[in-house]
């Protein structure tokens, strides 16, 4: 069984070390890449099968170096070629070069990193408010959708209770900056769109079929609204088109046919304006064309401005703000304001350097152990059967990651050191109950009381995990979840097994 077990676990970490390249990690909606055919992967999909950048425009690319030397080239309103090892895209750029990929270098195996390995964000959100199971679930589907719309899909949501039963939200999300996220996920989204005092559509499905995010009908404005100096920076300004239900543009007809036409230059307008409201502020003022008073008109141009305090620091932010405004007109508003309680971002430099630590620390657990148990037994027959049994846990709690999508951070490390001490603790046990003794003493008597010790080791360690599972609001789940996922596998794989090997080895040897 044990053989069984390791062969699955070895097919699920499928370690390839010389796997090289560029992976793509995410895609965002709506971009050249989506536009183009290329797919996110999904959320269970293992690291090696990522779908892998092979070439862009003929420029070989083997790793992240390549990667951004071949995006620098990219021109606007150029096409792409993108080469996967699934297939050949044509990407179309228009007013910027932004593909919509995020990438990765390629996995060198199916064991998912951590936030505090990968690098990334955490956020603990907290609703301002009770709310049921339902609206939780309500929540963390829009939370979900905001994220991918913005073009993060390798991202984790999860609800999560401390042990005083406080409701909280837990998001990871990798490779990303604290800077990118907390926008858009702190916002309740409310987005109303008025004339004067009343409301003619709201953001959501609800009131809004479809918003624009491809390069033809979103961008910078660079018409109406080019980017230039303002005082000691730039502004820039942004659209996109977005398509009303017929409800909602009958509204629109009925709010406008009351008013006025007023006349600016060669311009005419209605006399009250298109204010849009975003968690109950004023982001933007448009005016109405005088040939849509009275009229159901289903198509709309939203348009809005960023600053900054250099020319590409005022484009990056009219597209994020365009972004923000694109995500909250799709996904509508949150069913109950959200604060953000706790936000941890780690660099992937800093998140290697935790990582070769850990390796150290580990390994130097292991020999110390190692040295301890030869000190103790001095005798192949014991020594060299518990370091198997010891590797072989580690081995079945990797592969078991592996299979679940389980994302190994530092907690979940930590949860394996444990567990390498948890298990020289029981094979001691069973080491010392059936070799005390004569050798003729009885195997099956000797084995049950051994494994009768262990089992109640094995529940009273499990009773301890159990509430570390919801400690923190879940940030310790990671290390409940390796120590009780590395003693279940020792309980009733590998202690059987080491024993049974103990008992052929010494009974051959009578």
């Amino acid at each position: 069984m044990l053989i069984v077990f390791l062969l699955f676990a070895a097919l699920a970490i499928r370690p390839s070390p010389w796997n090289d390249g560029v992976a793509i990690r995410s895609v965002a909606d709506n971009s050249s890449a989506a536009l183009a055919g290329i797919a996110a992967p999904k959320p269970h999909t293992g690291p090696l099968n990522y779908e892998h950048i092979t070439a862009i425009d003929d420029m070989p690319i083997t790793s992240i170096d390549d990667y951004a030397q071949a995006i620098q080239k990219i021109q606007p309103d150029s096409t792409v070629r993108v080469v996967t090892d699934n297939a050949a895209y044509i990407l179309s750029t228009k007013n910027n070069t932004d593909l919509g990929l995020k990438v990765a270098p390629a996995a060198k195996s199916n064991l998912r990193k951590g936030l505090d390995i990968a690098g990334g964000s955490r956020i603990l959100l907290k609703p301002q408010e009770e709310v049921t199971a339902q609206d939780l679930d309500t929540i963390i589907e829009s939370l979900t959708q905001r994220l991918n719309i913005y073009g993060l899909s390798d991202v984790v949501i999860r609800d999560a209770t401390d042990l005083s039963s406080s409701q909280f939200i837990s998001i990871e999300i990798a490779g990303v900056t604290e800077e990118e996220v907390r926008d858009v996920i702190a916002r309740q989204g409310k987005f109303e769109a008025k004339i004067g005092n009343a409301t003619v559509f709201t953001g959501g499905n609800k009131d809004i079929t479809y918003v624009c995010r491809t390069a033809e009908c979103s961008g910078l404005d660079l018409q109406n609204r080019p980017c230039q100096r303002s005082g000691d920076g730039w502004g820039c300004g942004f659209f996109f088109s977005i398509a009303l239900n017929p409800e909602a543009a009958q509204r629109h007809a009925d709010v406008t046919k009351t008013l006025t036409v007023i006349t600016e230059g060669q311009e005419r307008y209605l006399s009250s304006p298109l204010d849009l409201y975003l968690d109950d502020k004023l982001v933007d003022t448009l005016q109405i064309a005088a040939d849509l008073r009275g009229q159901a008109a289903t198509s709309i141009q939203i348009s809005g401005t960023g600053a900054g305090r250099t020319l590409q620091e005022a484009e990056a932010d009219a597209l994020n703000g365009m972004n923000r405004l694109q995500t909250i007109l799709i996904t509508g508003s949150l069913p109950v304001k959200l604060s953000i309680e706790k936000m941890d971002t780690i660099s992937p430099l800093l998140g290697e350097r935790f990582l070769k630590n850990l390796l150290f620390v580990s390994v130097l657990v292991f020999i110390a152990v190692s040295v301890v148990i030869g000190a103790r037994y001095r005798t192949p027959k014991v020594v060299i059967p518990m370091i198997v049994m010891l590797t072989a846990e580690i081995i079945l709690i990797l592969g078991f990651a592996a299979m679940v999508g389980w994302n190994l951070d530092i907690a979940a490390m930590a949860g394996i050191i444990i567990t390498i001490g948890t298990a020289v603790d029981h094979l001691i046990v069973i080491t010392d109950e059936t070799l005390r003794g004569e050798a003729s003493y009885d195997w099956k008597n000797k084995l049950r009381g051994a494994m009768f010790i262990v089992f109640g080791a094995y529940l009273t360690d499990l009773a301890a995990m159990i509430p570390l599972w919801f400690a923190g609001a879940g940030l310790l789940k990671g290390f409940a979840f390796t120590s009780i996922v590395g003693i279940s596998f020792g309980v009733f794989v590998a202690r059987p097994a080491y024993a049974a090997v103990l008992k052929i080895l010494y009974t051959d040897s009578e």
